[in-house]
């Protein structure tokens, strides 16, 4: 089970943003998120990944200060655990495309999120048929084309953080018959 939230991590500078943007890396941190601290091996298990490439990933997170060792859980001095350092990571796309270098590193951020999350919405349809009514049932998806100004859109969006947020601090994943629900949303102007 994951620890209590910890902070937002606000990530601003292309070195941390090319860290993230590798999508063993996404995945990694999006597993230490989702089901608490693990060591190199769990990690393994869970990603079906090469224990090398995994703590080499875990080290680069490392360095850009996204996850952190978590010594407490250690059985000896051979074993080491591991545990995201922030409960969610944002970045300001304004601030991001303030020069090429951000920009080209906030691009290759974008791309694997939304890589990764198109990845995690095929699995969940993959395996949608096997899930129990209720949780089907209990789950939506869709899309809608709303004619805003600039302001408004800005209202949408702190909304739906807001609400996301919410929700968050809602989350207990010790609670019977709780499980991990995606919440993905995405406001932005239509291209023309």
């Amino acid at each position: 089970m994951p620890d209590s939230p910890r902070p937002v991590a606000r990530i601003d500078d292309p070195t941390t943003m090319r860290a993230l943007a590798h999508p063993v890396r996404l995945r990694l941190l999006g597993e230490l998120r989702t089901h608490g601290p693990r060591t190199v091996g769990g990690l393994c298990d869970l990603l079906d990944e090469a224990p090398g490439s995994v703590s080499y990933h875990v080290g680069r997170l490392a360095a850009a200060g996204l996850v952190e060792e978590a010594p407490e859980l250690a059985r000896d001095r051979r074993q080491r655990w591991w545990r995201a350092a922030h409960a969610q990571s944002s970045w300001d796309p304004a601030e991001a495309l303030a020069g090429p270098e951000r920009a080209a590193a906030y691009r290759a951020l974008q791309d694997s999120v939304r890589a990764g999350l198109a990845h995690e919405q095929q699995r969940y349809l993959d395996v949608e048929p096997t899930l129990p009514r209720e949780w089907v049932t209990a789950a939506v998806s869709g899309d809608a084309v709303v004619h805003l100004t600039a302001p408004e859109l800005a209202e949408l969006s702190a909304e739906l953080e807001a609400l996301a947020e919410r929700w968050q601090q809602r989350s207990d994943p010790a609670r019977e018959g709780a499980a991990p629900a995606w919440l993905i949303y995405s406001t932005f102007r239509k291209p023309e």
